[in-house]
């Protein structure tokens, strides 16, 4: 048997429809990586039977899950999470752990992809960041000397509902004009969607035939030169870099990390992210901060709890 310090560690990130499981060694290192479906209503069973797979790479010491929903690590309970079932506000923790004989650590999924650009990604060598996720929601995470910076209620960094336009559309938090009513992926293929009828020689268009598009669709044709699809993301990124401004203004922070489908179209999307948050911020904060895409990729939140749950087993 290899020493206790020696073994494995296991990532999961958790969506509503999808799982993604990664092994890392302890030196960090990904040697396995697993997806799938799965029924809502078997959610432990189904956790449980990845972590096996997973666990034919080598022994597993233990498990970081990642879920989009506010995590109290303290307790080890979901307190929120719409994206879930409600098993997962039950005592998820206890019956992982019952069910895998594994230690389990629980983290939102945006802190679990900042601690993963933090440790092993676009937030090298930084001293604190500021991770943006943009994906079915936009979430955030502030790492800071280190550590991950959950604030009084321990939902610090949801610069998805900072508002960008009072008189924007309606926001599931009750808000209007929050940032994730323009910027999520729905609501980037939305505004698209809408707009598809006064253009209809974009090769969105002809996607649209038959089915339905989504943000990787535009990523891709926007790199193939498609003129429609490089205007929406450039006003995507445009409404990004104010919110983005803000936090550079707020924190004066060392690097800000962008992650999520939408940074595959690179420039398209990054330039005016960069350029929007120059026009709207105070010029010495944003010269001292560094903007830059996420590099772990679709891998970030498994990668990231599951090197949280190999420190965590260090302390």
């Amino acid at each position: 048997m290899p020493d206790n310090s020696e073994l494995n560690i296991a990532g999961i990130e958790v969506a509503a429809e999808t799982m993604r499981g990664v092994v890392i060694s302890a030196a960090g290192d990904v040697i396995a990586r697993r997806d799938k479906t799965y029924q809502p209503e078997n959610l432990i069973e189904e956790i449980a039977k990845l972590v096996t797979g997973l666990g034919e790479a080598g022994p597993i010491k233990s498990v970081g899950l990642g879920i989009p929903g506010l995590v109290n690590r303290d307790t080890d309970r979901v307190l929120i999470s719409t994206g879930l079932p409600s098993a997962a506000r039950n005592d998820i923790h206890a019956e992982l752990m019952k069910a895998t004989g594994l230690r389990f650590e629980l983290e939102n999924d945006a802190n679990a992809a900042a601690y993963g650009e933090y440790k092993a990604g676009a937030g090298r060598g930084a001293r604190d960041i500021f991770y943006i996720g943009i994906g079915e929601a936009i979430g955030g995470a502030i790492i800071l000397d280190g550590k991950l910076w959950l604030g009084a209620s321990g939902c610090a960094g949801e610069i998805g509902h900072i508002t960008i336009n009072s008189e924007g559309a309606a926001c599931e938090c009750g808000n209007t004009g929050c940032l994730e009513t323009v910027a999520s992926g729905p609501n980037i293929v939305r505004r698209a969607s809408d707009r598809l009828d006064r253009d209809s020689t974009s090769s969105l268009s002809r996607l649209l035939i038959g089915k339905t598009f989504t943000v990787a669709d535009m990523a891709r044709e926007a790199n193939n030169g498609d003129d429609f699809s490089i205007m929406m993301l450039e006003r995507t990124g445009k409404a990004l870099g104010t919110a983005v401004a803000s936090v550079i203004n707020l924190l004066s922070i060392e690097r800000i990390v962008l992650g999520g489908v939408i940074m595959e179209a690179g420039d398209h999307v990054l330039k005016p992210i960069i350029e929007e948050a120059r026009q709207r911020s105070f010029q010495p904060c944003f010269e001292a901060t560094k903007i830059v895409a996420a590099e772990l990729g679709a891998d970030g939140v498994a990668i990231g709890a599951a090197l949280l749950a190999r420190d965590a087993g260090g302390e």
